[in-house]
């Protein structure tokens, strides 16, 4: 199992592990104030917390939707976050330069689902030496990804992390399909389950995606239960009014409870 450490915090499959955030930065403060209250939370919970925000959307519906403040100043945030509040940094990355370039600030790159096939982005990602977290795409067949995290492994880095997110299910659905969990832990990564995400109903709203978050604690606890190592949960202060996937993001204020019921459904499946 590819362990590894970051800000002094251990990713892996000893203790459950969370990466939060809202879905994309969309001012200076909003991500201070939400990665101190998530870091928080998870201090209490004995978690570690990896802090997670977009400084662009690349993948939007429409053209007109928002994307972010871009590189530049979003690199800039995200490493406020990472000096301020102490927590180590995630960000999602679409191009080779775009992933040196972060790894500069950021400690972990994330490759969205929708290129997790792009050879250049997935090896210029591993290069950089950055632990990389590949989201599973959501026209893949879980055992797919061996074949992605045989690109990163070429390179020398062992440090993946597998993210699960949901599969294309008919138009504007996805449905999760548990058995994926023990299928890409086979391979030897920490694997993660992408709560909100998996429940997006993409472009469902015509211009924008929808989703369903009364569905986030029952398969996060699924998930869970079939051996994910970590949650991946996009929160925000009042999601009603995020300006990216609020209708699937996790209200801030809802994040304790459902962590405190995941550890709990962590410890009988992992015999802790």
């Amino acid at each position: 199992m590819a362990d590894f450490d970051i800000l002094g915090q251990r990713v892996g499959r000893d203790r459950l592990f969370v990466i939060g955030g809202p879905c994309v930065i969309e001012d200076e403060v909003m991500p201070l104030r939400i990665a101190g209250f998530l870091k928080n939370t998870c201090e209490r919970l004995g978690l570690p917390y990896i802090f997670k925000s977009s400084y662009d959307k690349a993948n939007r519906t429409s053209i007109q939707s928002f994307r972010g403040p871009g590189l530049k100043k979003g690199l800039e945030v995200l490493a406020r976050v990472r000096e301020e509040v102490g927590v180590p940094v995630l960000t999602d990355v679409h191009s080779a330069p775009e992933a040196v370039r972060a790894s500069e600030v950021v400690d972990i790159l994330q490759i969205p689902a929708f290129l997790v096939r792009q050879t250049d982005l997935v090896v210029a990602a591993a290069r950089t030496g950055k632990p990389v977290n590949l989201k599973k795409a959501q026209f893949l067949a879980p055992w797919d990804m061996e074949q992605a995290i045989g690109k990163v492994r070429e390179t020398g880095n062992d440090k993946i992390v597998l993210t699960e997110r949901g599969s294309i299910f008919g138009y504007n659905n996805l449905v999760v399909d548990m058995r994926a969990i023990p299928i890409m832990a086979g391979f030897g990564c920490p694997v993660v389950f992408d709560a909100t995400h998996s429940v997006q109903l993409p472009g469902g709203q015509g211009k924008s995606s929808g989703g369903q978050r009364q569905f986030v604690e029952p398969l996060a606890c699924a998930a869970v239960a079939a051996g994910a190592h970590g949650i991946f949960l996009e929160t925000h202060e009042n999601p009603d009014k995020a300006l990216c996937d609020g209708p699937n993001s996790l209200p801030l204020s809802e994040v304790p409870q459902l962590l405190e019921k995941l550890l709990k459904h962590y410890k009988i499946a992992h015999g802790g």
